[in-house]
C-alpha cells in the first residue's frame, strides 16, 4: 500500500481531487494514476516498489514508494518538465523547478546552469564532471579520489537500481570495498561534511533528495 497525501504550502490545506501518478521504475511506460480525496491522500493498492511520484507534469519525489510519502506545494502548476522516464545521465533525467524556488547559478564550460538553494540540480539533465567539480569548489569541498568513487558508485548504483543508494547500502559497499576503518559512516560524514554522502554526495551526483532528508 502507497498512500501520496499532498498539501499546498501557502494555506496549509489538503489538495483534493488532485491527480498524482507513479511511475515505477520497473515499468515507467505505464504510470498508475490516482486523484487524491478530501484529506489530500492518493491511495495506490499496490506492493512496494521502486519509483516516482509525479503531480502536475514534475517530479515530485524519487525512491521507494512504500507507506507514506508526503509532498507539499505552493502550486498545482509548479514545475514545467513532463516526466518522461529518463535516468539523470544526462538522458531527460527532469526538471524540479517550481514556482519561486530560490536559485543559485553555477557557469560551466560557459553555460549557465541552475540548482536550487542547497546545491541540487535544477534540471537533472546538466550533471557533468565539471558540474561536479564547481559544486564541490562552491561548497569547499576539495575533491579527492574517494569523494570522485562515491560520486560514481551513486549514480551507477542509481542506474542498476532505478532508486537511490541508502545510507545502509553506501556503508555496506565501503566496508567492503575500503576495510572497516574507512567503510563507517563517521569517516564517509568526515569526507563529505554538509549531510554525508546521501546528502553532499547526492548533490554532487546529480540526483534528488531522497525519502527522509531535510
Amino acid at each position: 500500500m502507497v498512500r501520496v497525501k499532498v498539501t499546498m504550502k501557502f494555506k496549509n490545506e489538503p489538495a483534493k481531487r488532485t491527480p498524482v501518478l507513479l511511475y515505477l521504475d520497473r515499468d515507467p511506460d505505464h504510470p498508475v494514476e490516482v486523484a487524491t480525496d478530501r484529506e489530500g491522500v492518493a491511495t495506490f493498492d499496490m506492493p512496494p516498489a521502486s519509483g516516482k511520484v509525479v503531480i502536475g507534469n514534475a517530479i515530485r519525489y524519487h525512491g521507494p514508494l512504500t507507506g507514506d510519502i508526503e509532498v507539499s506545494l505552493w502550486s498545482l502548476t509548479e514545475g514545467d518538465s513532463v516526466y518522461d522516464h529518463g535516468t539523470p545521465d544526462g538522458s531527460s533525467g527532469g526538471n524540479t523547478a517550481y514556482p519561486g524556488m530560490k536559485t543559485r547559478s553555477l557557469q560551466i564550460n560557459g553555460k549557465e546552469v541552475l540548482t536550487d538553494s542547497e546545491g541540487y540540480l535544477v534540471n537533472l539533465d546538466d550533471w557533468s564532471e565539471a558540474f561536479v567539480r564547481a559544486e564541490a569548489e562552491y561548497e569547499g569541498l576539495e575533491l579527492n579520489d574517494e569523494h570522485w568513487e562515491i560520486v560514481r558508485f551513486l549514480r551507477d548504483y542509481y542506474e542498476q537500481h532505478g532508486v537511490q543508494a541508502n545510507v545502509r547500502d553506501i556503508i555496506k559497499h565501503y566496508r567492503v570495498a575500503w576495510g572497516p576503518e574507512r567503510g563507517n559512516n563517521h569517516y564517509l560524514h568526515d569526507i563529505f561534511p554538509r549531510g554525508g554522502p546521501q546528502k553532499q554526495g547526492n548533490r554532487l551526483a546529480g540526483l534528488l533528495r531522497v525519502k527522509g532528508e531535510h
